[in-house]
């Protein structure tokens, strides 16, 4: 039996049963051993880039006048600055703003997404959480502060980079590989200090491999208009992820008293029934007998927090970023654009989040104090978190966490 459902309420369908899946990103600490000083690097790299199928005059094209970008390093050391509660990194990331801002874009593209949804099976609720994770619904495309030119980063990585040399060799190569092929200028391919591009953010692997020309321009691109982006994500989520048409992440479940939660956060997966034989229902209370799809048991925020059931196409979600965190908040982010609440379990220790005016009120009177926030628009981004962290370090905040909370507002207001 397969499960139609969402994270409130379910009914019984036909059919099959669920697994799961998981894969790649995150970079290591940079060993910055270069072999050979970078114009001798770039001449002997030619060759790797010829055999490729690169001409001289693309290579030539990107490597006139590029200096590596070294501060690439100094960026991946940074990478562990600021550490999350699961709590407050669905709080930050499903935040008012992105709720409101994916709920225009649903509507604007809701055409967009009727086709998505037709060629590729992919819940509109999970590209729009993917969407809004990765660029904040194309946002910050255009800002430089988030995304730079991606060629000085990946020629830094792929000649200075001596653990992970083959793998940014590698991404290098298939970014000439998309401008030999007339898909993007060095100009255009704009990304984050690791080259990760567009909409959703693709690597140039990615770019290449699973990218699909959806507007039916003749090229391939993750910028610009969010077809192209859209649907080679979700044709990522298909092929690699193994993502199943029609089938919910999973959901949120009820306890009962005296569980077990030994049971929970192992790689063990048992049908729903069996759950259910142990007194697990739905948040609502509804029994899970009769279902035989296979779940794992959650309990992120640890035991008395939300208990979640994850079905398989949480770990299709997840193979885009080996974080169960930020496969999480695609999955909520999502369910809450179209509709959905918050989880009903509170999260031990956690608080509420703030709202977007208090999130915009946090900015402002930081800003005043002399903490520059890069903005007030109520999205929480690096800038915000070094701002909250060294208010919370001036005031006497423990833990000087950089997180917005409620503490951290209501020191504003009192002009501590």
């Amino acid at each position: 039996m397969t499960l139609v459902l969402n994270r409130r309420a379910f009914s019984l369908g036909l059919a099959g049963s669920l697994a799961g899946a998981g894969l790649l990103t995150a970079a290591p600490a940079l060993a910055q051993q270069a072999a050979q000083p970078f114009p001798r690097w770039v001449e002997t790299f030619r060759a790797r880039a010829r055999a490729r199928g690169v001409s001289d005059a693309t290579y030539n094209r990107v490597f006139n006048g590029l200096k590596p970008d070294t501060g690439v390093y100094a960026q991946d050391r940074n990478q562990a600055e600021f550490t999350e509660q699961s709590w407050q990194y669905l709080n930050r990331r499903v935040s008012d703003w992105r709720i409101a801002t994916g709920k225009q874009r649903a509507r604007q593209y809701a055409g967009l997404f009727d086709r998505i949804e037709k060629a590729f099976g992919v819940d509109r609720r999970v590209m729009l959480g993917y969407w809004g994770m990765e660029s904040a619904f194309g946002d910050v495309l255009d800002n430089p502060k988030h995304m730079t030119p991606v060629f000085p980063s990946l020629a830094a990585l792929a000649w200075g980079d001596a653990r992970r040399r083959k793998y940014w060799e590698a991404e290098l190569l298939n970014a000439l590989v998309i401008v030999e092929r007339g898909w993007g200028t060095p100009q255009e391919m704009r990304g984050s200090w690791a080259g990760a591009m567009g909409h959703t953010q693709w690597m140039p692997e990615v770019w290449l491999n699973m990218g699909v020309d959806f507007d039916g321009d003749g090229r391939i691109s993750p910028f610009g208009k969010p077809d192209d982006a859209l649907a080679g994500t979700a044709n990522y989520l298909v092929q690699r992820g193994k993502y199943r048409r029609g089938e919910p992440w999973g959901f949120e479940a009820k306890l009962p008293a005296g569980f077990n939660t030994d049971l929970a956060d192992n790689k063990t997966r048992r049908p729903l029934a069996q759950w259910g034989e142990l007194g697990v229902t739905t948040v609502e209370g509804q029994s899970l007998s009769g279902y035989d799809e296979p779940a794992r048991l959650w309990l992120p925020g640890g035991a008395g927090g939300p208990a979640l059931l994850l079905l398989h196409n949480f770990y299709a979600v997840r193979s885009y970023n080996p974080s169960s965190n930020y496969a999480l908040a695609v999955v909520h982010l999502g369910d809450r654009i179209m509709g959905e609440g918050p989880f009903v379990a509170s999260w031990p220790g956690g608080e509420r989040a703030l709202t977007l005016a208090e999130l915009q009120e946090v900015q402002q009177r930081l800003t005043a104090a002399g903490f520059d926030t890069g903005g007030a628009d109520g999205r929480v981004g690096a800038d915000t978190m070094r701002a909250v962290r060294g208010f919370q370090q001036k005031v006497g905040i423990t833990p000087a966490d950089g997180y917005a909370s409620i503490a951290v507002l209501n020191a504003l207001r009192q002009g501590r």
